[in-house]
Order: structure tokens, then C-alpha cells, then sequence
């Protein structure tokens, strides 16, 4: 799967199913924000599932959501402050675009943080999930290294807590690495329970601001010095079959332009898949 962020924002949805089809992806994932440029592009909703279906593609995720946790919904982003254009983008929407395009899935991770315990944050997946089951639903949880839902154990508490059939994980290798998470933490997760894969690389050495490296500065996946290999070999050794999204916010590979920047995912990704003996699902 091409993930959105892995190309420049501001393209179009025809430059975006072009690029990733070209590259020979099965799927792409979409923000809120990719959706509104198609309507403002004047394309409805008929025209983009036409579109995908003309380039062999569907939509497997839909990112991200942000309003799930206790008190999130109450907050107020100014769009200046959007700079990521997440926030204007809501539940409603979010659904909304999802069931439209015939999406698999939903990525949740927590955003805004706040002062509620993984009791109150499971008590939140479960209604989120439940909701998103209406729209025919998956719910996988990222952990975030600066959240309040900041490492594996955590997220797995909080699904667990959960219990919902549709609920899940989303396993990705740069949080992987920024939050210590271990092979063995990986091997101990059910496998039925991880619903999603995202690669991208980084240097071994942390950076100081976390928040900019990950959305500026990630590398393609094989170019870093992340044990990726070692994160897929131990989903790969408990069962794990879902989609693998290639996830390289990186404004260097933004400047290669669309189709350059896809390509380049797609040609790291593989070697380092076929380095892991994953298999696709």
C-alpha cells in the first residue's frame, strides 16, 4: 500500500492512483485532506471508486483518526495551526469517505493526549470501533513515541481492553524504533490482532524533536539503519497476514515529485520484504 504521506500532499488524486500504479502498489491510503482536494477537483464519489478501480487499486486505510480519546473531540485547532490539515477533517467525514471508497480499515492513534487512564482510553477504542463496525470497519491503533499511548504495551492494553472483534493494531517500524519496542514484544502479540504494517527507516541515533523527524525526515525503508528485517521476520514468525503501507513522511523525497518519490517506496520495500521472507496475505 502507497500511504498518502509517502507522496506530496498537494497532488492530485488522478497524480496519486498514477503514481502508485505505475509503482505497482495494490493500494493506496487516504487522509481527509485527499478526499476534499478530489471534491474541490469537482470528482464525486462514483467518479474516484471508477478512477480506482481503472488504475487496479483500492483504498485500504483511512487516516487518521484523532477525536476517539476522552475529551479530543472538544478541542479547538485553528487552521493555521493545521498545518498538517488533520483537524478540520472529523468523525463524519472520516466515515463518511471511508464507506464512499470502499476502505478496509481506520488508523487511530492519540494525538492530543489529556489526563485519562488506559481504562478510559480502551472504554474509547471500544465506542470508536463500534461506530466504524457500522461502516463495515477495521480499527487498527498506532502508538505515537510523544503520546499518552506511547509504546506497544500500552496500545495492546488499550485493545485488548477494547475487545472488540474489529479492533487491532497497526504496527509501525519508525515508532517501533523511537519507543524501544522489542522482537520478543512483537512475537508475544496475537497475530489475528495486528491489522496493519507500516515501513519506513531512520539513523539508529535519536533525534531530538521526535515530532519533526517523523513527519520531515524519514528515510525509505533499507536506507536507514532500523532493524526492519527483524520487525517483519517476527510478525512473520507469529502469522501475520495483513497489508504492509509504506509510510516515508520525508520532504527530501516529497521534492523527487510524485512518481519518483512512489517508485522509490515501492523498489526499498520490496527488497527489504523479500529480506524477511514476508509473504503477502
Amino acid at each position: 500500500m502507497l500511504c498518502s504521506g509517502t507522496v506530496p500532499r498537494h497532488i492530485s488524486f488522478r497524480e496519486r492512483l498514477r503514481a502508485a500504479a505505475d509503482a505497482g502498489y495494490d493500494a493506496v491510503s487516504m487522509w481527509g485532506r485527499d478526499y476534499a482536494r478530489a471534491r474541490r477537483d469537482g470528482h464525486g464519489d462514483a467518479e474516484m471508486r471508477s478512477m480506482l478501480d481503472d488504475h487496479g487499486l483500492v483504498v485500504a486505510e483511512v487516516d487518521p483518526a484523532w477525536w476517539w480519546t476522552p475529551g479530543a473531540v472538544d478541542v479547538h485547532i485553528p487552521v493555521e495551526l493545521d498545518t498538517m490539515e488533520v483537524f478540520s477533517h472529523g468523525e463524519d467525514d472520516l466515515m463518511r469517505m471511508a464507506e464512499a471508497m470502499g476502505a478496509r480499515s481506520l488508523n487511530a492513534a492519540d494525538v492530543l493526549g489529556g489526563t485519562w487512564s488506559v481504562d478510559d482510553a480502551a472504554e474509547a477504542f471500544a465506542a470508536l470501533c463500534d461506530r466504524a463496525a457500522g461502516h463495515g470497519l477495521l480499527v487498527h491503533l498506532e502508538w505515537l513515541a510523544w503520546s499518552r499511548i506511547p509504546d506497544v504495551t500500552t496500545a495492546w492494553a488499550v485493545v485488548r481492553g477494547a475487545d472488540r472483534p474489529n479492533g487491532g493494531l497497526n504496527v509501525d517500524t519508525w515508532h517501533c524504533a523511537r519507543t524501544g519496542t522489542t522482537t520478543d514484544e512483537l512475537r508475544a502479540l496475537p497475530a489475528e490482532r495486528v491489522l496493519a504494517v507500516q515501513l519506513s527507516d531512520a539513523p539508529a541515533r535519536v533525534e531530538e524533536n521526535l515530532i519533526e523527524a517523523t513527519l520531515h525526515d524519514r528515510a525509505l525503508p533499507g536506507c536507514g539503519e532500523l532493524d526492519l528485517t527483524g520487525y517483519l521476520g517476527a510478525l512473520r514468525d507469529i502469522g501475520v497476514a495483513c497489508p504492509v503501507g509504506v509510510e516515508v513522511f520525508s520532504d527530501a523525497l516529497h521534492d523527487t515529485g510524485a512518481s519518483a518519490a512512489a517508485r522509490a517506496a515501492a523498489d526499498t520495500s520490496r527488497s527489504v520484504l523479500e529480506a524477511a521472507q514476508w509473504a503477502a496475505p
